[in-house]
């Protein structure tokens, strides 16, 4: 008689904090989701800075820090031309916990994960998510891009339009979770797999452009985004209903990889850099991303979210001075951050230095400091823009705190780095520590 192969699910409810999946349950919407957020095992985590998808999904994926697995944001910059480019799964410098298991023998089925295109092989299959532009390479095996395609799998939402129109939005967000939910039907019932994973992101597009229509009760709108969350709350169900039928031993964690509140405002730091002098434009930036713009007098600029880069000459092609003279400056401008504030209240939580939040040996790409931005100050580092405060179309901002974990075992990480080590552990492995790449890159 052959023993049962342990299997894990792992359930991913992107940008969705334990305050408002409790929230969803009181109103009656979300009974699924109910069995995750009331339960004596429901926790919290602490987003990895800054407290975004790709660098959270990142670190939950490799069992890493930022420090090892170096993505630190959305976009990188090239240190050469200054020229934008949005970080993917090749700007990834550790094994992923999926590879590591392929390597074990054992098999990894994964649906939706940000920050995994272009995919990995992989002993499974891989469906990569946000920022995925096509299922050539959003899509491993190969042979898988047919079926998906026949099924009209939607790799995203539409969010340029949506972020105007709440109908077209929830349109577009029920067409990718129909595709999730196939998905889901056809890969997880065969069992043939040890590790299964589902990202659901609908929860952080929707809080996006109409939190509060989510969060209150009062709000024009709140009917229409409830009987949304109806229809994802079927999805968990799906989810957990197939849980349940797998024989044991079997694990389950559901989590979320930031958390989400109302917007406050939006903050932009090139926008306060500029007026306090640290920031200069060689010329009229073309676009909010022009990046190349940045002038040599430049002494520091920021990237989106929160990350602030020194201009230092070994660092960047156009650098004012050494990186001795640049640390001395960081230090007087994170001061200068913390006492930043709007309408009589701090922007600033924090402002970090990377060796304070990161570890590994990629800890030097991080920017020179990393801001964390009270609860509802959405930090932004735009070209061009004039103004420091501002409203742009979005109504809800994500958070660092109280981001939604649950795991069957009781387990309680204080990350997404340490439950991707949860994951590993399960199946007997241990977090690699060792030598990434570490070489030196134009892309920072």
């Amino acid at each position: 008689m052959t023993t049962p192969r342990p299997r894990l699910a792992v359930l991913g409810l992107d940008g969705l904090s334990l305050t408002m999946a409790r929230a969803l349950t009181a109103s009656g919407a979300c009974p699924n989701l109910a069995r995750l957020a009331l339960a004596p095992e429901a926790a919290t985590l602490q987003a990895e800075l800054p407290e975004l998808s790709p660098v959270n999904w990142t670190s939950l994926a490799t069992a890493a820090s930022p420090g090892r697995h170096g993505v630190f944001g959305f976009t990188r910059i090239n240190s050469g031309d200054y020229t934008l480019s949005l970080t993917d799964a090749l700007d990834v410098a550790c094994p992923t916990i999926f590879e590591r298991l392929t390597k074990a023998g054992l098999t990894s089925k994964v649906v939706n994960l940000p920050g995994a295109y272009p995919v990995r092989p992989i002993k499974g299959l891989m469906i990569a998510g946000f920022v995925a532009h096509d299922l050539e390479r959003a899509v491993y095996p190969p042979h898988l891009r047919g079926v998906l395609a026949r099924e009209n799998y939607k790799l995203e939402a539409d969010t340029n339009r949506g972020e105007a129109d709440l109908d077209y939005l929830l349109a577009e967000l029920r067409a990718t979770l129909a595709s999730r939910r196939k998905a889901l039907e056809l890969f997880f019932d065969d069992q043939a797999w040890d590790l299964f994973a589902l990202v659901l992101t609908e929860t952080d597009r929707l809080q996006h452009f109409f939190y509060p229509a989510l969060a209150s009760p009062a709000h024009a709108r709140h009917a229409a985004v409830l009987d949304f969350m109806r229809d994802w709350d079927l999805a968990v169900g799906d989810f957990l209903t197939r849980y349940d039928k797998l024989p044991r031993p079997k694990r389950l964690i559901a989590l979320a990889d930031h958390g989400f509140t109302e917007l406050k405002v939006e903050v932009d730091l090139n926008a306060w850099l500029r007026r306090a002098g640290y920031l200069t434009y060689a010329r009229a930036p073309q676009n909010e991303w022009d990046s190349a713009s940045i002038g040599h007098p430049t002494a520091a600029f920021a990237l989106d979210p929160g990350r602030i880069y020194m201009h230092a000459k070994e660092r960047f092609a156009r650098g004012v001075f050494h990186e001795h003279i640049a640390r001395d400056r960081a230090g007087e401008l994170r001061q200068a951050l913390l006492g930043l504030r709007h309408e009589g209240e701090p922007v600033m939580e924090a402002v970090y230095f990377p060796e304070e939040i990161y570890e590994g040996p990629l800890t030097r790409r991080a920017a020179d400091l990393i801001c964390l931005g009270r609860p509802g100050y959405s930090l932004t580092g735009k070209f061009g823009r004039q103004d420091v405060f501002g409203r742009y179309g979005r109504s809800g901002c994500h958070t660092a705190h109280g981001a939604l974990y649950y795991d069957s075992a009781g387990a309680r990480p204080k990350g997404p780095a340490e439950a991707g080590r949860e994951i590993l552990e399960y199946f007997g492995l241990e977090a690699e520590k060792g030598d990434e790449e570490s070489g030196e890159k134009p892309l920072l």
